[in-house]
């Protein structure tokens, strides 16, 4: 198999001290299945090398699975268990520095300490930005609390990537369907709709240089572009303004991974909509096969020099690295 170099941007790891956190999210999962990945997310040595080296991946980016402290309570012991989780990837990233990096983790509960933790993570242990579990305690990232993280983050220059995780309540519509529930469908509805948030809120008007990054090319946001900017039109938008199209926002401040979704077609449409800087190879190991990511992104669509920038050029751009 041609080995394209590769920079991946969503793949995890797992602290011991945190499985409790992750066993939240067992509900979305087969319980035949959920726990398998465990030795995969606590090793950082051979097994993991060797599934990047197999596909070519020169520098994985590193993040704990969720929801980590975003679960917790108690923002005291949050704030306190996201440093903990911070400097023990730092030690990983030390031990291996051309090979992996990191993307912080943060106790949103209080947004002016996960800004802290944010600047000190960058400036001090040499991370990429942040991965953030979708809502916290119920309350999303386009909340004007979290003024102080936006601002922040936008000032180091680094992307804040959501990652999916469950809505804060089930609504009917997942009645008596657990399978909608999670991956296949609702933490896709979840994920978009968080991405929505911002763009509605005029979040990135108000901090033009902030950077957003989604998995799975986008949470088929890509494919309603053209309707976002059509529906926006007639919205019941109250006092809301915006300075741009909202497609505008996808092609300047949001950029998207292949993690999980392994399709010409989605690919496609996502370069073709949002531009061929904006999409970002990944694989979300250890919960997807690397193999099928690498062979797939071999073989889809791709002019050589998209090739080029969705496997590497884009995320190097974007990561400074």
């Amino acid at each position: 198999m041609t080995k394209t170099p590769k920079i991946a941007l969503e793949e995890h790891f797992m602290h011991p001290d945190f499985f409790d956190y992750f066993g939240k999210t067992s509900g979305n999962i087969s319980p035949a299945l959920f726990g398998k990945a465990r030795e995969a997310l606590l090793d950082f040595g051979e097994r993991r090398l060797a599934a990047m080296d197999v596909i070519g991946v020169e520098k994985s980016v590193l993040s704990l699975a969720g929801p980590g402290v975003q679960a917790e309570k108690r923002t005291e012991t949050a704030v306190s268990l996201a440093r903990k989780a911070n400097d023990f990837l730092a030690e990983e990233m030390a031990k291996q520095p051309n090979r992996y990096g990191g993307f912080a983790h943060l106790a949103m509960q209080d947004p002016a300490e996960a800004a802290n933790e944010l600047e000190r993570c960058v400036r001090d242990l040499g991370m990429q930005g942040a991965m953030i579990n979708g809502q916290t305690g119920g309350t999303y990232l386009d909340d004007d609390r979290y003024a102080p993280f936006w601002e922040r983050a936008s000032d180091l220059g680094v992307p804040v990537y959501i990652h999916p995780n469950n809505p804060p309540e089930q609504v009917h519509m997942y009645n008596d369907h657990p399978e909608l529930w999670g991956p296949v469908w609702s933490w896709t509805v979840e994920t978009a709709t968080h991405a929505l948030r911002l763009v509605f809120s005029g979040t990135f008007d108000r901090y033009p240089n902030a950077k957003l990054i989604l998995g799975h090319l986008g949470e088929t946001l890509p494919y309603l572009l053209w309707r976002l900017d059509s529906r926006w039109e007639i919205s019941n938008r109250g006092e809301m303004r915006l300075n741009k199209a909202p497609s505008a926002y996808f092609r300047e401040n949001v950029w998207m991974t292949t993690s999980g979704m392994c399709a010409d077609a989605p690919l496609r449409c996502a370069l073709d909509m949002a531009g061929a800087d904006r999409v970002l190879f990944s694989v979300d190991y250890p919960f997807e096969r690397p193999e099928e990511a690498g062979e797939w992104i071999e073989a889809a669509p791709l002019s050589d020099e998209e090739r080029r920038m969705v496997c590497y050029d884009n995320a190097a751009n974007l990561l400074g690295l």
